[in-house]
């Protein structure tokens, strides 16, 4: 770990401190507060929840504090912004969500959230950013600079492995040491690299012992290999062993020190000295003397005059994110077509539920939106058989609720099931409308349907977005950070809830304090998502990348600037794509590389490179993608390390995982 000139500033401060003082500060206060030291200075960091723009819920604080931030954007969730596949829009956005930060003075968001996406059950899929580890990583180093620009601590979570809500503190995750390197911990060191001043450690377990006690994840990962040198914070109630809590390496137990709250008898018995203590609160110290927090002027209250601003963000997310899975023909829609809208979501709200929720202001609901885009828009909660015999097209709307501290099943609720199988088949004409934080079952009725829209949780905007969409008035160009199933055994993460239990729903406290620990095992090791789906040759429904458009377009001209590639070297791959329709489009140009696995076994291909390009009607451009030879190594398990692997390694560039337009080659050396 670094000593910085604001870890010897803070060590300054904190060597004048009582041990009273120093222990009041490894736990937090007034549920997201830290404790302060007025005396010298050192005042209280207020924090916020995340993932959905700024959580500004009084009703989460403890007396006396009131926060100052009373409305937020209620923004896409991130699974949302990951389906953008642009990493300038990420900075964007998390730019605004730290301009209300700072408007609410709000010194620390606790996100972004990046846990990759291993399993569809997932009740914190939405807050993440997908199953791949480069496509996260590239979203979370642009994330980060957003909000710490604007002068806001990023919180990076939730180290590590934390793949399933079930029972979240009872889950001991059983990763090996290549993908927890490979899959799991990339964006967190993206997200370190970039500049981020916190880490969140996890509820789960790892390799039988509480991410937020370990020594090995925080103390040897974390600060030695990854090199983070500022605060770690465990996640809320998230812990158990005192002593192990101060010898891991951790700063702050959350929201207050309750199972440190006898350390001062630690110290006396032996068992832990001062000295820990002092590098606990000289870490919270330090991080927040390298971001200037402790400063009277912090609060930028004229930043909520930029809300309209960042709505604008919002809704560009949402135009980006929104997924186009299939199409025969039927979008966009004529605005005066006879369109009957039924579903869970015509009406009501979709957004993730739990820490992540956000309220935000001037929501649109789907019968909203669609009504100032069409002009013969009819609401029918059960169409009967003339309903929909009037209709040129129906819109479906469905999908799941999903909710931090619980799973939620792959497949829809039976009579919801039934319903979107019974329209679809009975018109020619349903678009389907999923609303979602994650993957869903959709095997029965996808075939069924003229059109799938994944709109997934879109924030206050995402139904305007939506009709954009359906319209025609925007061009879809969202691509699936997921790989979507067709049923659920076909996951790598099939099987992890323990035999014979069952989905709950609400929090259950008493339920899971009595649950024993269970294990989660990470036996596809490396091969997560579209990984698993290309090696064991699955069909999935919808594959990692996938995103249909209005228009069409071409790749041709693959040239690779050299024909070799040796360690601290980069090569540029570049192609030239056309616009073949009629209507100005963007595209996400993926970059994959098949590596020999002669050593250990390999990916048939991992994403290593995007590019966005906008095209009109005919135009064709130039995509470039830069490949550095750090790309193409992998942890060695039998050595302990990086290793680059020597011989050729195919170069694939497509619109998805499954769809490989041109194909080289590049020789490793």
């Amino acid at each position: 770990m670094k000593e910085t000139m604001y870890h010897q500033r803070a060590k300054e401060l904190v060597s004048q401190m009582t041990l009273d003082e120093k222990l009041s500060m490894i736990g937090g206060i007034h549920g997201f507060y830290t404790v302060a030291v007025d005396r010298l200075g050192v005042s209280s960091l207020f924090m916020s929840d995340a993932s959905q723009g700024v959580n500004v819920r009084s009703e989460w604080l403890g007396e006396p504090m009131t926060p100052a931030l009373k409305q937020s954007t209620a923004f896409p969730c991130l699974v949302q912004l990951a389906s953008t596949w642009d990493s300038a829009l990420a900075r964007r956005y998390a730019a605004a969500v730290g301009e209300e930060c700072r408007a609410g003075g709000i010194h620390v968001l606790l996100g972004p959230g990046m846990n990759i996406y291993r399993q569809s059950q997932c009740g914190r899929n939405f807050e993440y950013l997908g199953e791949d580890p480069f496509l996260a990583a590239s979203m979370i180093r642009e994330y980060v600079t957003g909000v710490q620009g604007e002068g806001v601590v990023a919180t990076l979570k939730h180290l590590v492995a934390n793949n399933t809500d079930f029972y979240r503190r009872k889950s001991n995750s059983v990763v090996d040491d290549r993908a927890l390197r490979e899959i799991y911990l990339p964006a967190f060191q993206a997200g370190i690299e970039a500049g981020a001043k916190a880490i969140m450690t996890s509820y789960n377990l790892i390799n039988g012992e509480w991410c937020s006690q370990n020594r090995e994840l925080i103390t040897t990962v974390l600060r030695g290999e990854l090199g983070f040198d500022w605060l770690v914070m465990t996640d809320w109630w998230a812990v158990n062993d005192a002593e192990k809590v101060i010898r891991s390496g951790q700063d702050l137990e959350m929201p207050a020190a309750q199972i440190l709250a006898d350390t001062g008898a630690l110290i006396e018995d032996g068992s832990v000295s001062e000295t820990d203590i002092d590098r606990m609160v000289i870490s919270q110290v330090a991080t927040a003397l390298s971001m200037d927090l402790y400063r009277d002027d912090y609060r930028a209250p004229e930043l909520i005059e930029r809300l309209p601003e960042h709505e604008a963000v919002a809704l560009q997310t949402a135009r980006e994110g929104t997924v186009l899975l299939r199409n025969t023909g039927v979008l966009p829609l004529a605005a005066d077509a006879h369109i009957l809208l039924t579903g869970r979501f015509a009406r009501e709200k979709a957004f993730g539920g739990g820490a992540a929720e956000v309220e935000g202001f001037a929501w649109k609901t789907m019968e909203e939106a669609l009504g100032a885009s069409f002009s013969d828009l009819r609401f029918v909660e059960n169409p009967s058989t003339s309903d929909l015999e009037w209709a040129d097209a129906v819109i479906v709307s469905t999908g799941t609720l999903d909710h931090e501290g619980w799973d939620r099943p792959f497949a829809l609720p039976p009579e919801e099931e039934q319903t979107v199988s019974r329209i679809a088949r009975a018109h020619s004409a349903t678009i389907v409308v999923v609303n979602a934080g994650g993957g869903i079952r959709m095997t029965g009725w996808a075939d069924d349907t003229a059109a799938i829209v994944y709109g997934w949780y879109g924030g206050q905007t995402g139904n305007q977005a939506l009709a954009e969409i359906l319209s025609g008035a925007v061009n879809p160009s969202g691509k699936l950070p997921i790989t979507i199933e067709r049923e659920f055994d076909d996951s790598p993460g099939a099987g992890y809830m323990p035999p014979g239990e069952e989905f709950y729903s609400d929090w259950n406290s008493d339920e899971e304090e009595a649950h024993a620990v269970y294990d989660v095992i990470y036996s596809e090791g490396v091969f997560v998502g579209y990984r698993w789906y290309d090696t064991k040759d699955i069909e999935p429904l919808y594959p990692f990348g996938h995103g249909l458009s209005y228009t069409t377009f071409d790749y041709s001209d693959l040239s690779v600037s050299a024909a070799s590639l040796g360690e601290g070297e980069a090569v540029n791959v570049t192609c030239t794509v056309r616009n073949i329709g009629s209507v100005r489009g963007t595209e996400v140009i993926q970059l994959y590389v098949g590596s020999p696995g002669k050593i250990h076994p390999r990916p048939i291909k991992e994403l290593k490179g995007i590019a966005r390009i906008e095209l009109g009607p005919g135009e064709a451009k130039v995509a470039q993608i830069s490949i550095d030879a750090t790309l193409l190594r992998y942890w060695d398990p039998d050595r302990s390390e990086w290793r680059m692997e020597p011989g050729t390694h195919r170069i694939l560039v497509g619109a998805s995982s499954r769809d490989i337009r041109l194909e080289g080659a590049i020789e490793l050396i």
